[in-house]
């Protein structure tokens, strides 16, 4: 064994060891197994461990448990990382893209949204959906009709004013010189509204020479029970609880239009903006917060009011605050609205696939059958088409036939006879309830055929 005791060694650019390892001493004369100084080389060093800072890159594979790998700096660890067993890995210290995950292997894993949606075109499979609004998932929306399809007054077009088409929908038309035509038209084919399944909307269509008198007005209404408002899980005097109304809308001269919800049992307006493309149809999506000012009766009037203005004169567009509750006199409608749509060339209006619901979110257009929206819209009004006949011997005076609703009144209804036919006397409705009512026939008539209209609107 050859042994060197130099106090330093320079100049050398390699040491060669023949039949074995370098050995290393203390000045001691103990056996050491490691330097005190820096060592720097260009080739490969093999150590049993090391110890201390090491400046530089490492190359190649480093083997070994890395529990003692700490404070790498950013960017300096390169490369696969075998163990996949991460954990304790700070969100702060991770950038950039990560690979693609198999979700089945990660567990645990919590979410939460807030107020926002989440949407996916595949599978999501949950043990359960838990909403933090109120509203549900069925019947969610409060409008009845709102893609325009019941008519049970069989009338696509009319120039007078009220329900006078779509069930459940009426026009306010006044003071503005011309004529306003209410029809039931269709929506084209490849439309966005037709793709979401609409195929009928509500129209207005002025003729002749309109002017935007200070009492003038071209909009239409919907009205929802208050009961309804009241128990659809809204929490309204909350301002960080919300309805949100949408619905298409087409217009044919191109400016800001203007909605309002109106509150009868709190006296409330909310009114708020939209700006249309002319002959476009857009969506239309407001979210309305409650407020401590609200109030619905728990009772079967009006509660909750939607118009939209396709044209309010001056005298009504006096709500000072967009979207915002402000207390109304009667005069407080609307936002200021533009002229531009009533005194340009016959213009055009059409609305359909409106929906209110409770919550933050526009969801996708509820779409009930036919069958029940037809049910829904009778609590409100009823035409029989069928004729009712009865036969009588002799004098058949003061006789009472009785007729029972498929569906129950709103209220207790209006009734007129729009088909009869007698052989004398006269008929009358008797003892008129949300319910059905006696049919009295009077006179010495034996046959008596009629049919019926139920009004009870709001």
């Amino acid at each position: 064994m050859t042994v060197i005791r130099p106090n330093s060694i320079s100049g050398v650019t390699s040491i060669t060891a023949h039949g074995g390892d370098i050995t290393y001493f203390k000045s001691d004369g103990t056996r050491g197994n490691q330097f005190t100084h820096n060592v720097s080389s260009t080739g490969v060093i093999t150590a049993t461990k090391f110890v201390g800072p090491i400046e530089g890159n490492v190359t190649g594979d480093v083997t070994g448990s890395g529990a003692n790998l700490t404070s790498i700096p950013a960017g300096q660890l390169t490369g696969t990382i075998a163990d996949a067993r991460l954990s304790t890995v700070s969100s702060s210290k991770l950038s950039g893209a990560l690979p693609a995950l198999d979700g089945s292997a990660l567990t645990g894993v919590g979410a939460s949204f807030g107020n926002s949606s989440v949407n996916t075109s595949g599978i999501i499979t949950a043990t359960a959906f838990v909403s933090t609004e109120q509203g549900s998932t069925s019947f969610r929306n409060l409008v009845h009709n709102g893609n325009m399809y019941i008519n049970q007054r069989n009338v696509t077009s009319s120039t007078s004013r009220g329900h006078i088409t779509c069930d459940r929908w009426r026009t306010w038309e006044y003071a503005h010189g011309a004529t306003c035509t209410s029809s039931i038209s269709d929506v084209a084919s490849g439309t966005n509204p037709y793709k979401e399944g609409h195929r009928k909307a509500y129209k207005f269509a002025m003729s002749g020479s309109p002017t935007a008198a200070s009492g003038s007005s071209v909009f239409m209404a919907h009205s929802i029970e208050a009961q309804t408002v009241a128990q659809s899980g809204w929490d309204f005097k909350s301002t960080t609880s919300f309805i949100t109304v949408q619905f298409w809308v087409k217009a044919s001269h191109a400016q800001t239009y203007q909605a309002t919800f109106q509150t009868p049992d709190a006296s409330r307006n909310y009114g708020w903006s939209f700006a249309l493309a002319a002959n476009t149809w857009t969506k239309v999506i407001q979210t309305v917060p409650g407020s401590s000012n609200l109030a619905f009766n728990n009772d079967v009037n009006n509660g909750l009011d939607l118009y939209i203005y396709a044209w309010i004169g001056s005298s009504y567009d006096n709500i000072p605050t967009a979207n915002s509750w402000i207390a109304y006199d009667g005069d407080e409608y609307s936002l200021p609205h533009n002229s531009g749509w009533l005194l340009s060339s016959s213009p055009t209006f059409e609305v359909t696939g409106v929906q209110i619901e409770v919550g933050k979110v526009a969801t996708s257009y509820e779409h009930r059958s036919p069958a029940i929206e037809l049910q829904l819209c009778q609590r409100y009004f009823q035409k029989d088409i069928n004729r009712r006949r009865y036969w009588g011997s002799g004098n058949v005076s003061d006789r009472h036939f009785p007729v029972i609703y498929p569906v129950e009144m709103r209220d207790t209804p209006s009734v007129s006879f729009h088909s009869t036919q007698l052989d004398s006397g006269s008929a009358s409705a008797n003892s008129v309830n949300k319910q059905g009512y006696y049919f009295r026939m009077s006179g010495s008539g034996r046959y008596y055929e009629w049919a019926h209209t139920l009004n009870a609107q709001i």
